[in-house]
């Protein structure tokens, strides 16, 4: 029993479950810190819902990843990239990941279609679909997002501003622009996971016609789009500080400027090297939880003060 559950704890990648955790604790931060309004129970059922739809995706990416070959060309793996193997290692076979991903989608959309019911009309319905079939078909055909240069857009989008905007509104029963413009900055890093990852899975995923943004670019020129990710990042937090649409507590968020500084120099350096890639890999995960922590922090110490 103890090995099924970590070979499943693998295949899910729940260790990297912190980028569906953090939307939800900022925009449940959010809605207390401008409505005062918290629910114990929905802050716990979307902390579950979120990772459960966010592992139906990991479990889909791999097992079409595995149907068109690209997790089978790539032997460029880091902790942080390439997929969870669990399939290429015969531990599980592809047909029983698929069947978890429908399983975990499933369980996923009931934890949302009870906090639809428990809210004012259809939010949490429209944002669950799309978060849903996004998820599956990020990879899967005919649509297979991920394959055509909007991949980062997508998951910036669900684990960003959709997943934020959606923790906001099971909390305050209302929308804000204020959670949007908070979104973007969180949106923007958990982009930045993906792109960076992408740089070591480069000629596997062109080898299969991955497109996204990393093999049209190139990998030296896509050095860049990471640059605006995490320049973006911070400037959409002090501006929206500036317009007060945040509490200036938020800027407790810019304390991990030096750890991203520190991804972009590694990457600048190794962007065309695996090894020594995997440290800027790991500070972009670690800038995208502490800012979101601590952009969580700023909101409920902004409320209490």
């Amino acid at each position: 029993m103890k090995e099924f559950f970590k070979k499943w704890i693998r295949a899910i990648r729940a260790p990297f479950f912190t980028a569906s955790a953090v939307p939800v604790f900022v925009g449940t931060a959010l809605a207390w810190n401008m409505t005062g309004k918290f629910s114990l129970g929905r802050f716990i059922l979307v902390l579950v819902g979120v990772p459960l739809f966010n592992a139906g995706t990991n479990l889909a990416n791999d097992y079409y990843d595995h149907k068109t070959g690209n997790d089978e060309a790539n032997s460029n793996l880091t902790p942080f990239s390439g997929g969870s193997r669990v399939i290429q290692d015969g531990l599980i076979p592809a047909k029983q990941i698929l069947v978890g991903s429908f399983l975990f989608f499933g369980l996923g959309s009931i934890v949302g279609l009870y906090l639809n019911a428990v809210t004012p009309g259809n939010l949490v319905l429209y944002l669950g679909i799309f978060g849903l079939l996004t998820g599956f078909f990020y990879t899967a055909a005919p649509v297979l997002i991920g394959y055509r240069g909007v991949g980062e857009l997508v998951v910036g989008l669900n684990l960003g501003t959709l997943a934020i905007i959606g923790s906001y509104f099971v909390q305050a029963h209302s929308v804000s622009w204020s959670a949007f413009w908070i979104s973007l900055p969180i949106g923007f890093l958990v982009a930045a996971i993906l792109y960076i990852n992408q740089f070591p899975d480069y000629e596997a995923d062109k080898a299969v016609n991955k497109r996204h943004l990393v093999v049209r670019l190139g990998k030296r020129r896509a050095v860049y789009g990471y640059y605006v990710l995490i320049a973006a990042t911070y400037l959409v937090i002090g501006g929206s500080v500036l317009f007060r649409m945040v509490t200036p507590f938020a800027l407790a968020s810019f304390l991990t400027l030096p750890l991203a500084i520190g991804a972009v120099r590694i990457l600048k350096s190794n962007y065309d090297k695996i090894a020594e890639l995997i440290p800027a890999q790991a500070k972009t995960v670690q800038t995208h939880l502490l800012t979101g922590l601590l952009l969580s922090l700023g909101l409920v110490v902004g409320r209490v003060v």
